[in-house]
């Protein structure tokens, strides 16, 4: 399988600085495997910058086809809790991580902890792959709560699982891939600010996974910017 990719990160029109990261930090195509990486990191400007800096450095600093995705969180995991003890102002610091790794074959293999997402969009319809590790998705998994309440909800962006916990689980994802699949890695800077449907209508309409991904971050800052932004897309072709 081959696959075409594009990534992009904005810092928004509110906050200092971003505290995102992303891997690959440039766009390219090829053949598989290729792995993709989105950290969202938290606890103060500096300290949520550094978190998902280390995390990416550490989930990817093997090539593709070495370790699996629950490895790689691990990994990343154990080098945010390393950094916090080297350097004790950093402590209370943690960052969500998701990561895709496209193998050859055409499958798709995630690691996920938090609520940055992956979506897929197949024929023009969108379906979000992962589940968001947040104390409203799990409300609304018990029934407590509507998913329309939980867009609103107060604690919507109190997260459940973290990396730069003392242990952490990752969801572990499969998706078998086709050719015109196109697969996002977003943070939620991106889903905050734009609806699904408006998500699927740019990724439909966009010629390359390069004009997607700027798309998408110029309709979050459009919408307000309220948070740092970023994107992967990876576009699927045999």
């Amino acid at each position: 399988m081959k696959y075409s990719w594009a990534t992009a990160t904005h810092v928004g029109h509110v906050r200092a600085g971003n505290e995102d990261s992303v891997h690959p930090d440039t766009d390219g195509s090829g053949e598989g495997p290729l792995l993709i990486a989105v950290a969202d990191g938290m606890g103060g400007h500096v300290a949520g910058e550094i978190a998902s800096r280390v995390a990416i450095e550490a989930a990817s600093a093997e090539p593709a086809d070495v370790l699996t995705p629950a490895e790689r969180v691990d990994a990343a995991n154990d080098a945010v809790l390393e950094a916090v003890r080297n350097d004790a102002s950093l402590a209370g610091m943690g960052t969500t991580l998701t990561l895709g790794i496209f193998d050859e074959e055409g499958t798709l293999r995630i690691g996920h902890v938090g609520d940055s997402r992956v979506y897929l969009l197949r024929d023009g319809y969108i379906i979000q792959v992962t589940t968001d590790h947040t104390l409203v998705s799990e409300m609304v998994a018990r029934g407590q709560i509507t998913p329309i309440q939980a867009q609103t909800h107060p604690r919507r962006h109190l997260l459940t699982r973290v990396i730069g916990m003392a242990e952490v689980t990752a969801d572990a994802v499969e998706k078998p891939l086709q050719p015109g699949d196109r697969v996002l890695l977003c943070s939620d800077g991106l889903t905050t600010m734009v609806a699904d449907y408006q998500i699927a209508e740019i990724l439909h309409s966009a010629a390359s996974p390069t004009e997607a991904a700027w798309s998408l971050i110029e309709a979050a800052n459009a919408a307000g910017g309220m948070d740092n932004t970023t994107v992967a897309v990876v576009d699927v072709a045999t």
